[in-house]
């Protein structure tokens, strides 16, 4: 039998191109998945924002009208009972649209499309519109779950936003408008906190855990990345060499090879990814696609350091910082949720 057909599948394609068609499909799913989510999101808010606007309008409160309320909540329940309209949901649209009806459209925009658990959240966690916007904006972006969205709350990702210096050389390396939407894509820190680490870890174990949660490692990296894999191999001049992950960025159109080191930045980390970066350009980048990019992600960084090993680099490089360890209440969470599965097992 022929190399080329045992390369093939079952449906004699070879396995590379099955594997494609196999990609392709499931992006479509999950952005049609995603589109209808934010569609239902629309309509649900939209009903939840008019109801607040009535009781808000009927000058209701919690001790004058809260016979008025249970009342209205049992009316609307024998009419819609699969709708959330308990006395305390609807309490909570009054709220939704108190706070937000004076609000500029982009901020009321970005609520709306939000999962009403979501809303609820930053009703209660936070204060400043600024903030909301944030974290709404975030949580469309890289699709997070309520519980990702509470750890980035009290991880205080806002400010940690507001204080972050621009570590990267984008500017120089790139096209003005290439290097802006890579200023946009890529941050200075990252939330790794979903991975569950408690204690000290080596690269390798780490790299293992983000293959285990991949998908939720590409959510917090942000919309648009696909996995290609990891120790991916390249081979010049009988040597060879191993980026630790490697990934492709739809709007980019660029290959993106992501670095892991435990401890602090180290300026030969910047030479290492140099040489891949070229090795990748001259063996992997398609015809029409963007020169690739590198991430060097470590555990903490300084950016003077950053950019003195930066100066003199032709290559897009970007070093960005992690977060690793929990919170405290996260990690209770955490241990509490593994002991429940271990008792159901």
């Amino acid at each position: 039998m022929s190399k080329e057909k045992d390369n093939l599948s079952p449906l004699n394609i070879p396995e590379v191109a099955y594997s494609e068609i196999l990609k392709q499909a499931l992006e479509e799913i999950r952005i049609a998945r995603t589109t209808i989510a934010k569609q239902v999101n629309t309509t649900r808010n939209s009903i939840y924002w008019n109801l607040g606007k009535l009781l808000f309008e009927k000058h209701l409160d919690e001790g004058y009208g809260s016979g008025v309320v249970k009342q209205l909540s049992i009316d609307l329940k024998n009419e819609f009972p699969d709708m959330g309209l308990s006395p305390r949901n609807l309490w909570d649209m009054k709220r939704f649209y108190e706070r937000y009806y004076q609000s500029d459209s982009k901020l009321r925009q970005a609520v709306a499309v939000l999962p009403w658990g979501h809303n609820l959240l930053l009703l209660n966690k936070v204060i400043q519109n600024e903030e909301v916007e944030f974290y709404a904006q975030e949580t469309l972006v890289k699709g997070w779950s309520r519980d990702l969205l509470l750890n980035a709350i009290k991880l205080n990702s806002f400010n940690q936003s507001q204080k972050q210096i621009k570590t990267n050389n984008f500017d120089h390396t790139l096209p003005e408008i290439h290097a802006g939407y890579a200023n946009e894509v890529f941050k200075s820190s990252y939330n790794l906190g979903f991975l569950g680490i408690t204690e000290p870890i080596r690269e390798l174990d780490l790299e293992n855990r983000l293959i285990e949660k991949i998908r939720t490692f590409i959510l917090e990296l942000g919309k648009g990345f696909s996995f290609i894999g990891n120790q991916y191999r390249l081979e010049y001049n009988h040597k060879e060499y191993f980026v630790d992950l490697l990934f492709f960025h739809r709007g980019l159109r660029a290959l993106v090879a992501i670095e892991l080191k435990i401890g602090n930045f180290k300026a030969e980390y910047v030479g290492k990814m140099n040489l891949y970066l070229s090795l990748l350009d001259r063996l992997e980048k398609g015809e029409n696609e963007n020169p690739s990019i590198g991430i060097i992600l470590c555990a903490d960084k300084d950016h003077l350091d950053v950019e003195i090993a930066l100066q003199d680099i032709n290559k897009p490089i970007g070093v960005a910082e992690y977060q690793l360890l929990l919170p405290k209440e996260a990690l209770q969470t955490l241990v509490l949720n593994e002991l429940k599965e271990e008792n159901q097992r």
